[in-house]
């Protein structure tokens, strides 16, 4: 969960309501990406690649170059001034190790108030409990510290994994959209799910 005490685990970059969190769960945190983190995501991704790209977008020739990575961090910050995303990475807490990493994007304000959920793993720490802490964790955050109503995603009905932890974090399936994301290459199909703000508080 996040500390009681909002400011008091915030520091650096400033968003909507405050400034950088570093948010806590249970074996996790999760904090915004810095240039120093290169070496160990670069690592993560690199061993991680078989097991990640058929749930993700073709990465590009130069992924995993340094240049490409602060550029991604550059736009990562400007995504997060404009309230468009926001983006953590996940740290085990007994050995601040680089573990995956967690979206929130399309940050839609009005009469919206809603963002889609997006995160990977590397996989050495697949399946072990470590992205259900994350995302229980970033709930409250996207909840209380950013005023949104509803959190979105979306996953490939073949990813089983996926849709099980969202299902026990709250989300509900509310259909499915054809040829809705462009993955390894291909359109495919997604399971849409969602969670709305009083749903999550009545758990």
């Amino acid at each position: 969960m996040m500390k009681t005490r909002p400011m008091a685990f915030m520091r650096g970059l400033t968003f909507p309501g405050g400034q950088q969190p570093e948010i806590q769960g249970a074996e996790i945190y999760l904090r915004y990406p810095r240039f120093a983190d290169f070496a160990s995501w670069a690592k993560l991704r690199s061993e991680s690649r078989e097991f990640l790209s058929k749930w993700e977008p073709v990465w590009a020739d130069d992924e995993l170059t340094r240049g490409a990575f602060r550029r991604r961090i550059k736009r990562y910050h400007k995504e997060t001034r404009l309230d468009s995303a926001y983006i953590f990475f996940v740290f085990r807490r007994s050995d601040d190790t680089l573990m995956g990493g967690v979206t929130l994007s399309n940050v839609r304000r009005g009469v919206t108030q809603c963002c889609a959920l997006g995160y990977w793993i590397g996989v050495r720490f697949a399946r072990q409990g470590y992205m259900q802490d994350a995302l229980r964790a970033l709930i409250p955050f996207v909840f209380k510290t950013l005023g949104l109503h509803r959190i979105e995603a979306a996953c490939l009905p073949e990813n089983e994994p996926s849709r099980n932890l969202l299902a026990k974090i709250g989300f509900r399936v509310e259909g499915v959209a054809k040829n809705y994301l462009l993955i390894n290459g291909e359109w495919k199909d997604h399971v849409l799910l969602a969670l709305l703000e009083d749903e999550a508080l009545r758990k």
